[in-house]
């Protein structure tokens, strides 16, 4: 799959945007592309290469309805999201996949108001276009919703991590180890590389080793001091990352 910065970079092209928004309501050929965004032939050809070379599009000869020669046709294949969100306190870029599956196999990730329309694809090969303008419908409106409570999850992490700055400032002696509090908030539900971060930073991996000692040394009481005690659990109990040893 194509990652988030080639991906960028290749989307960054307004012609090619238009030729991607083309491509996924029907396969095109080059002259049917130029013809309708007004670019010339030569210049369309060379956006279908990079977008091929990159694996967004794909193309195949296919012979003309109207008897004339074969025409080399392209269609897109790939499908994924790309998400960036950016504020004072916040950083987060994102590339996911889409997954795969039909309506029965998608239905256990959806929100339960859409049980209705899986009910209604089913495993239906075809819909009329009355049936998909009414299911698009709501499928559109309960986008909004997830994009309304997205926003709003977004906006919280972001005052999160605007209310915990004060903190990290007041406990890190030095530029590296207010860096590493930042990385572990990054990602706090998976355990820190600390060899990629050391090289991230150009610093010593026995460096980083011994600042990462000392912040979970601060986590540990920080969490006996708010929670009032420490937690007795076994090995089978789930626990922050920061807190195994």
């Amino acid at each position: 799959m194509v990652g988030f910065d080639e991906s960028l970079s290749i989307l960054e092209n307004t012609t090619r945007r238009e030729i991607l928004q083309c491509l996924v309501k029907e396969p095109h050929y080059p002259l049917q592309l130029s013809e309708l965004l007004d670019v010339s032939q030569q210049a369309i050809v060379k956006h279908l290469k990079v977008l091929e070379g990159a694996g967004f599009v794909d193309s195949e000869m296919m012979k003309s309805n109207k008897g004339g020669p074969p025409k080399n046709v392209y269609r897109v294949n790939q499908s994924f999201s790309i998400r960036l969100d950016l504020g004072p306190d916040m950083f987060r870029a994102e590339h996911r996949k889409m997954p795969k599956g039909g309506a029965i196999r998608l239905s256990g990730k959806l929100p339960g108001d859409l049980g209705d329309v899986v009910e209604r694809i089913g495993t239906r090969r075809r819909l009329p276009m009355v049936d998909a303008m009414s299911i698009l419908s709501e499928l559109d409106a309960a986008l909004e919703r997830v994009d309304e409570q997205r926003d709003a999850i977004i906006a919280l992490h972001q005052q999160v991590m605007h209310k915990v700055s004060p903190s990290v400032e007041e406990h890190s002696e030095s530029y590296e180890e207010r860096q590493l509090a930042h990385a572990m908030m990054s990602h706090p539900r998976r355990p820190l590389d600390l060899d990629a971060f050391s090289h991230g930073l150009r610093i010593q991996s026995v460096h980083a080793e011994r600042m990462m000692s000392s912040l979970r040394d601060r986590l540990m009481r920080d969490f006996a001091t708010t929670r009032g005690a420490f937690v007795a659990a076994n090995e089978s109990t789930p626990l922050p990352w920061w807190m195994a040893r």
